[in-house]
C-alpha cells in the first residue's frame, strides 16, 4: 500500500539507519577505549565487579611497596646480625688467648673493649627508616602484647569484607640490646632457679640428669633434679682379725648368735601399727661350716672374704649378706686402691615383708674369737619421703610462646615408671588465680604439685609442712614398703628460656675477674646461639616477605588477567563488526533514498 500521508518505508529505513548510527557510535567507541564494559550502562555486574577489582589491585601494589619497606628493615637487621656473629667469633678467640697464663690480659682487655664497642655500635646503625630491631626501648620486651614491629604483607577482600595482611616480628628473639634488659646480649632476669624446689644448685653435675645454670657474675653452676633414694638396712662390722686367723679345728670352736631381719619401724609418726616383729633365727658357726664352704681351708679362716663366704651360706636364704667387699689406698696418699682385709659389713636383702631391718643379738664364741661380728642393729632408710626446700619463683612472659615460660619435668615413685609433666605462666595463674605467673608461698607449692600428681599418684601424700618446706611422700598407711628400693625422684627439670645468660656481654672483664674466663667463654657460647637463633628467624622472615612479594606481583597480574576477560574489547571481533555496521549502513542509507523516491512516483501520476 502506498501512502500520500505517511511514508512507512522511509521510517523503517530510517529507523534501521539511527540504530546502526548507535551500534556504530558504540563499536567506535571499543575500539577507540579498548573496553567493551565502560560505563555501569555498559553491564552493571562486569563494571560493578571491575571497578572493585581495580580498587583492590591498587591496594595490593600499596601493600607490595609497604611490603618493601619491611624487606629493607628485615635486610638491615640481619645484616646487623651477620656482623655481630663475627665480632663473637673474633671475642671467643681472644679469650681462649687469654688463658694463657703469659699473656697481658689487661692489654687483651682493652681489645675486647673495642669489641663490645663495636657491637654497641653495629646494633645502634642498623636502622631503617628510624625503626632499629636491634636497639630497642620497650618495657618488657618479653610481653607479646608489646614486644611486636609488623610490615604490610597483603590485602585481602573476603565475604566478611576487606582487611590488611600483616607479618610480625617478635623482638624478644631480635634485638640485641634492651633499655630495660632482656636483649640476646644482656641477662636473662627471668630466674626460676629451684622450680619451688624440685631441683638444687650445685658447682658441680652431679647426675647426667643435671642442666647448666648460669650465676649472676657469669660462673656455670647446675642444676639437679630432687630425689631421695631409699637403702637397706647396714651396719659396719669389727675390724676382721686377720693377724689372728680362726680356727674350728679344736673340739667345740663355734660362733653363735641370733639374727633378727626385717622388723618394721614401730613409730607411729612414721608408720601406723600393727607392726611386724621381723623373722629370727639363731646361727652357729663351727668347722662343719667352714669346711662346707671350703674343705681346703682345713678349718681355718684366714681373710675376711672367706669369713664372710661361710656366714652367707647361712645367711643368704635367710634373707641378710655379709660383704668383705671394701677398698682402701696402698700406700694411704696413693692413689693405688687395693682390696681392705679388715672391714665388713652385713646387710638385709629385705626377703621377709615390707621392713629392713637387721640386728645380732646374743653374740658369743667358743675357742676362736668373733672374727670381727658384733651386737649391733640397722633400720633402712624409707626412700619414699621427700621435703622440698621451697622458695619463691614466678614464670614469666616468653615473647612468641603466649604461655609463658614453661616447666617439663618427670616423676616417678619407688621405681615405678616415670610420669611426664609441664606447667607453665598460664597454668599457675588459672590455677592460682594470678596475673604474674607467682608461686609465692609453700601452699600455693603443694596447691600446683596436687593438681599436677595427684591424678596419676593418688597414694600421694603433698604438704606444706612450714613456710619454706613442702614434704612429698608416699602414704605410709597404703604403702609400708622400707629400706631398698623406696624412692621419689623428680628427672628430666627443662626450663624453657635455659640455659639462661645472667650476664651482660658489656660486663665482660677478664683484668678484674682472671678466674671467670672459663665461664666467659661458655657465656659467649650461650649468647652467640641466641644471636645466631635470632639471625636465623630474620632469614625465614625474609624468605617469607620475598614469597609474599612474588605472589602479590602474580596475584595483581591474576586480577589484571580477569579484568580484562570482563571488561576488554576483543579488537579483532569489534574490526569485524565496525566493518560490517559500515556496509550496513551504507545500505541504510540507499534504502532510505529508495524509500523517499517512491512518492516522486505518485506526483508523476498527478502531473499526467
Amino acid at each position: 500500500m502506498t501512502s500520500i500521508l505517511t511514508n512507512i518505508a522511509a521510517t523503517n529505513a530510517l529507523q534501521t539507519l539511527r540504530t546502526l548510527n548507535s551500534n556504530m557510535e558504540r563499536t567506535q567507541q571499543q575500539v577507540s577505549s579498548g573496553l567493551r564494559v565502560q560505563t555501569a550502562a555498559d553491564n552493571v555486574a562486569y563494571w560493578s565487579i571491575s571497578t572493585t577489582m581495580r580498587s583492590d589491585t591498587d591496594a595490593i601494589a600499596a601493600a607490595s611497596d609497604a611490603l618493601g619497606l619491611g624487606t629493607a628493615k628485615v635486610d638491615t637487621a640481619y645484616q646487623g646480625m651477620e656482623a655481630v656473629i663475627d665480632v663473637l667469633d673474633e671475642f671467643k678467640a681472644k679469650l681462649v688467648t687469654a688463658k694463657e697464663t703469659s699473656v697481658d690480659r689487661g692489654q687483651i682487655q682493652l681489645e675486647l673493649d673495642k669489641l663490645k664497642e663495636q657491637v654497641v655500635s653495629i646494633a645502634n646503625g642498623a636502622s631503617f627508616s628510624g625503626e632499629n630491631w636491634l636497639n630497642t626501648d620497650i618495657a618488657d620486651i618479653y610481653d607479646n602484647t608489646i614486644n611486636k614491629s609488623s610490615v604490610v604483607s597483603g590485602f585481602t577482600r573476603t565475604a566478611s569484607g576487606v582487611s590488611v595482611q600483616k607479618m610480625e616480628s617478635d623482638l624478644s628473639s631480635i634485638s640485641l640490646f634492651n633499655t630495660t634488659g632482656g636483649g640476646l646480649l644482656q641477662a636473662d632476669a627471668r630466674d626460676a632457679y629451684t622450680v619451688g624446689g624440685i631441683r638444687y644448685p650445685t658447682s658441680y653435675s652431679s647426675y647426667s640428669d643435671s642442666t647448666v645454670y648460669y650465676t649472676d657474675d657469669g660462673s656455670m653452676d647446675w642444676m639437679t633434679p630432687e630425689r631421695s633414694t631409699g637403702s637397706a638396712g647396714l651396719f659396719a662390722l669389727n675390724n676382721f682379725p686377720d693377724e689372728a686367723p680362726l680356727d674350728f679345728n679344736a673340739a667345740g670352736s663355734n660362733i653363735s648368735f641370733t639374727l633378727l631381719l626385717d622388723k618394721e619401724v614401730e613409730d607411729p609418726s612414721q608408720l601406723p601399727g600393727p607392726y611386724f616383729g621381723g623373722v629370727s633365727t639363731t646361727i652357729t658357726i663351727t668347722k662343719a661350716d667352714v669346711d662346707a664352704y671350703d674343705a681346703s681351708l682345713g678349718g681355718v679362716i684366714s681373710t675376711n672374704t672367706q669369713f664372710a663366704g661361710v656366714l652367707n651360706r647361712q645367711l643368704n636364704p635367710l634373707g641378710a649378706l655379709v660383704s668383705a667387699d671394701s677398698f682402701m689406698y696402698d700406700p694411704p696418699d696413693s692413689k693405688n686402691r687395693v682390696h681392705d682385709p679388715k672391714k665388713m659389713s652385713i646387710m638385709t636383702l629385705q626377703k621377709n615383708g615390707d621392713g629392713s631391718y637387721v640386728g645380732i643379738s646374743n653374740l658369743s664364741s667358743t675357742g676362736v674369737s668373733n672374727g670381727g661380728l658384733k651386737e649391733n642393729s640397722a633400720y633402712g632408710l624409707r626412700g619414699s619421703s621427700l621435703s622440698l626446700e621451697f622458695r619463691d619463683f614466678t614464670l614469666y612472659n616468653d615473647g612468641e610462646n603466649e604461655d609463658g615460660i614453661e616447666i617439663n619435668f618427670n616423676f616417678a615413685v619407688n621405681g615405678a615408671s616415670q610420669k611426664s609433666y609441664s606447667f607453665d605462666r598460664t597454668y599457675v595463674n588459672t590455677l592460682l588465680n594470678k596475673t604474674d605467673g607467682t608461686v609465692a608461698t609453700a601452699e600455693e607449692m603443694e596447691t600446683l604439685l596436687h593438681s599436677l600428681l595427684d591424678a596419676d599418684w593418688p597414694n600421694l601424700v603433698i604438704e606444706a609442712t612450714d613456710a619454706t618446706h613442702v614434704t612429698i611422700k608416699s602414704d605410709p598407711a597404703v604403702d609400708r614398703k622400707w629400706g631398698s628400693g623406696t624412692s621419689i625422684t623428680f628427672s628430666q627439670i627443662r626450663v624453657s628460656n635455659e640455659p639462661r645468660p645472667a650476664l651482660d656481654f658489656i660486663d665482660i672483664d677478664i683484668e678484674e675477674n682472671p678466674d671467670n674466663i672459663d665461664n666467659y667463654l661458655s657465656y659467649i657460647e650461650t649468647a652467640k646461639s641466641r644471636v645466631v637463633d635470632g639471625a636465623a628467624f630474620l632469614g625465614s622472615l625474609q624468605q617469607r616477605l620475598d614469597m609474599q612479594t612474588s605472589f602479590n606481583s602474580t596475584l595483581m597480574d591474576n586480577i589484571e588477567s580477569g579484568v580484562s576477560r570482563l571488561v576488554d574489547t576483543d579488537m579483532e571481533e569489534a574490526s569485524a563488526r565496525l566493518s560490517a555496521i559500515q556496509t550496513q549502513q551504507q545500505l541504510a542509507v540507499q534504502a532510505l533514498q529508495i524509500a523517499n523516491s517512491s512518492s516522486e512516483t505518485i506526483m508523476q501520476l498527478f502531473n499526467s
